[in-house]
């Protein structure tokens, strides 16, 4: 908070401030803990899906089996992509895999007959297309890069398993497949963070839900807020070794710089989600026969632990990247495959916005000049 002589009191970066009642999710930044609709993440991520947990967002309850059928029917019969965009996706093909994203979504509101209908049914329909479509337009792009065919979607797998599918032209193991799904359900919502509250600001214009999603993923692509996970990646690659993890972190501290995968705007104490992807990532290197990069970024771990007392605790990146990276999973998709997640969150917060709306329109406090004199073109020095 900042005070001036104007008397006008300034939250640089809006931080502090209120927006609006939320009944999606709740962050305890102070204690570690992460909330869905009243559901504790880590109950979540242990006993359920993000089928489930998507279903959970959008409707408000955790589902009956058969509302949870229908649910996971509607996901999977929206996942084909349609021609015009594969071929939106291959023209921009070049474009970073989130600029691609971004143009792709922001394409399919042309074929929404009833763009324009901002009713609660009509953007959940949205929503769950949308939610379907992300992963297929994820993978399409990815085999494209790489010279290969797309591959179609198969519609006995499940979201996290078939993302997989797509993407490698293989079935998942099992292990690989839940450990990607749980990656999914911890990404899914956040509260305010800066790409929902930006989807929440276009959504009070009342533009429509693409265009409210096309703004979070754009803000999502900055790397303050999504770029974290690829980071880490490239720190435990420069690293190497575990002989060289604490000389490493020691001369990024001494030089007064960033340890990727640590701090966070909100967590003060460890990020619950990072400690439910711990485990999964040792799991996953043991089994892929690649163990070191768990070893190497528990060391990491252990020499930044005297910072927790200043709240810098490890965060859901520091793990999601060395997961990726074992699956095999290109560094370009990591900051899309947050997008993959966080869709569900992302609607759910934006239908709360069309329930209630009130145009965001927050205040700047201007401190330029005033009365300065028009000077013509000719007399200008």
């Amino acid at each position: 908070m900042e005070q001036n002589a104007g008397q006008v009191e300034l939250k640089r970066g809006l931080r502090g401030v209120y927006l609006d009642q939320t009944q999606s999710s709740n962050v305890l930044g102070e204690v570690g803990r992460l909330i869905y609709r009243g559901y504790d993440i880590q109950d979540l991520a242990k006993n359920s899906t993000f089928e489930e947990t998507s279903f959970l967002l959008l409707h408000g309850h955790l589902p009956t089996q058969r509302e949870l059928d229908e649910f996971d029917a509607q996901l999977k019969a929206a996942r084909t992509l349609p021609e015009a965009i594969v071929n939106v996706i291959g023209i921009v093909k070049d474009a970073h895999p989130m600029d691609v994203l971004r143009t792709a979504v922001s394409a399919l509101a042309a074929f929404d007959e009833d763009v324009n209908d901002n009713s609660m049914e009509a953007t959940l329909r949205r929503g769950i297309y949308l939610t379907a479509q992300l992963p297929t337009i994820v993978a399409c792009h990815a085999r494209m890069v790489d010279g290969l065919i797309p591959v179609q979607p198969n519609g006995r797998l499940g979201h996290a398993a078939n993302f997989l599918y797509m993407l490698f032209d293989r079935e998942p193991v099992s292990e690989d497949a839940r450990l990607m799904d749980v990656d999914f359900l911890l990404h899914a919502d956040h509260s305010s963070n800066a790409s929902a509250f930006a989807a929440r600001v276009c959504a009070s214009t009342l533009a429509d839900l693409y265009a409210a999603i096309t703004t979070g993923i754009a803000t999502l692509k900055g790397p303050l807020h999504g770029g974290a996970a690829e980071e880490v990646t490239k720190m435990t690659d420069d690293i190497g070794d575990e002989s060289n993890a604490e000389q490493y972190v020691k001369n990024i501290l001494d030089k007064g710089g960033r340890v990727m995968g640590f701090g966070h705007a909100v967590y003060k104490a460890y990020d619950p989600r990072a400690t439910l992807l711990r485990d999964g990532t040792r799991a996953l290197g043991e089994r892929m026969g690649q163990p070191k990069w768990f070893r190497i970024l528990s060391l990491v771990e252990k020499v930044m632990q005297p910072l927790a007392a200043r709240g810098i605790s490890t965060n859901v990146d520091f793990w999601s990247g060395a997961i990726y990276k074992l699956l095999g999973i290109p560094k370009s998709l990591y900051v899309p495959i947050f997008a993959v997640g966080r869709m569900p969150g992302w609607v759910a917060q934006i239908m709360e916005q069309y329930a209630n709306n009130m145009l965001i329109r927050p205040l700047l406090q201007y401190v330029g000049p005033d009365g300065l004199e028009y000077i013509p073109i000719e007399d200008r020095r």
